[in-house]
C-alpha cells in the first residue's frame, strides 16, 4: 500500500511538473532572448483553457467523436493562444525593448491584469466544468488505480512536446537564429538575422505550448476559471528560477522538480502547505546555487 501510495505520488508530482514545464518553457525562452520576465504568460494558458471549453462546447451538439472535438478544441486554442503572444509582444513590448527594464516589466504585469480581467468580464469569476472528452485507455486499466488516461496523455504529449522542441532549437535555422539573438542580438542582425521575427516566434512558441499545457489541465481537473493562469504562471515563473532562468533545460528540470516536491509535500505532510513547500524549496535552493540549478553565473560589468 506504501509503495502504491509513493508511485501514485510520484505520477502525480510528474503531471504537476509537465504542466509547470509547458508554462515554464515560455518564461525562459522570452527571457533568454529579450531578458524580459513575461509575467502575462500565465494568462494565455488560461485563454488557451478558455478557448478549448468554447469549442467544445459549440461542437458537442454536432454529433462528432469526443477525441475528434477534443483534438479540434486543442488545434483553435493553441492558433488562438499564439495569436496572443503575438499581439501581445506588438503591443505591450515592442515598443519598449529600447526602454529600462522596469518599463517592460511593469507592462507585463499591466497586460497580465488585463487579460485577468478581459475573461473575467466576457466569462464569469465562477468555476466553469471542461467536459470530458479524452476516453479511457484500454491498456491502463491494470494501472488505473494509480494513473488515469488524462496523466498518461499530459506526461507523453509532454515528452513529446520537449523532444520536437529540442530538435526545432538544435536543428533548425530558425532554432540557430533564436540561439544567435539570445547570444547577442546586435552581432546577430549584422550576420543578416531578422531579429525581430525571431522574437515573434519565440512568443509564438511560447504561447503554443503554454495553450497546450492549459488544456491538458483543464482535462485533467475538470473546471475552469480566469484566475488559473496567474497561479500556474507564478509557479511556472518559480520553476523556471529554480531550473536557472534563460536555461531551456533548467525550466524542465525545474518544473519537474517543484511538481514531485508539492506532490510529495501535500501527500505526506499536509495539503494546506502546498505553497509553502514550493517557495521554501525554491529559497533554499537559491541560497546554495543563486542561479538556479542549471543557471550559469553572470558576470558583473565593471
Amino acid at each position: 500500500m506504501n509503495s502504491t501510495y509513493f508511485i501514485e505520488l510520484f505520477l502525480g508530482g510528474l503531471t504537476r511538473g509537465s504542466i509547470y514545464a509547458l508554462i515554464a518553457l515560455g518564461y525562459t525562452m522570452v527571457y533568454g532572448i529579450i531578458q524580459l520576465i513575461n509575467f502575462a504568460h500565465g494568462e494565455i494558458y488560461m485563454i488557451g483553457a478558455f478557448t478549448a471549453l468554447i469549442v467544445s462546447g459549440a461542437l458537442a451538439f454536432t454529433g462528432l467523436d469526443p477525441v475528434l472535438i477534443f483534438l479540434i478544441a486543442a488545434v483553435v486554442a493553441v492558433v488562438w493562444s499564439a495569436s496572443y503572444g503575438i499581439t501581445m509582444e506588438k503591443i505591450a513590448y515592442k515598443p519598449l525593448r529600447k526602454a529600462p527594464r522596469l518599463s517592460a516589466l511593469i507592462s507585463a504585469i499591466g497586460m497580465s491584469m488585463f487579460l485577468q480581467n478581459y475573461v473575467l468580464l466576457a466569462q464569469t469569476s465562477d468555476f466553469q466544468p471542461f467536459p470530458e472528452l479524452i476516453p479511457d485507455l484500454a491498456f491502463l486499466d491494470p494501472v488505473s488505480n494509480i494513473m488515469n488516461t488524462t496523466q498518461f496523455i499530459i506526461l507523453v504529449t509532454t515528452a513529446v512536446v520537449m523532444i520536437l522542441f529540442t530538435l526545432l532549437i538544435r536543428y533548425t535555422r530558425i532554432g540557430k537564429a533564436m540561439r544567435a539573438t539570445a547570444q547577442d542580438k546586435i552581432m546577430a542582425q549584422l550576420v543578416g538575422i531578422n531579429v525581430n521575427r525571431v522574437i515573434m516566434f519565440t512568443f509564438l512558441i511560447g504561447s503554443s505550448t503554454a495553450a497546450i499545457g492549459g488544456v491538458l489541465i483543464s482535462s485533467h481537473v475538470g473546471q475552469i476559471n480566469f484566475y488559473i493562469g496567474f497561479i500556474a504562471g507564478i509557479k511556472a515563473f518559480v520553476a523556471a528560477v529554480l531550473g536557472g532562468i534563460g536555461s531551456i533545460p533548467g525550466a524542465v528540470l525545474g518544473s519537474f522538480v517543484l511538481g514531485l516536491t508539492e506532490s510529495f509535500g501535500t501527500g505526506y505532510i499536509s495539503s494546506d502547505y502546498e505553497d509553502v513547500f514550493a517557495f521554501a524549496f525554491l529559497i533554499i535552493i537559491l541560497i546554495f546555487r543563486p542561479s538556479g540549478l542549471l543557471g550559469k553565473p553572470t558576470k558583473k560589468k565593471v
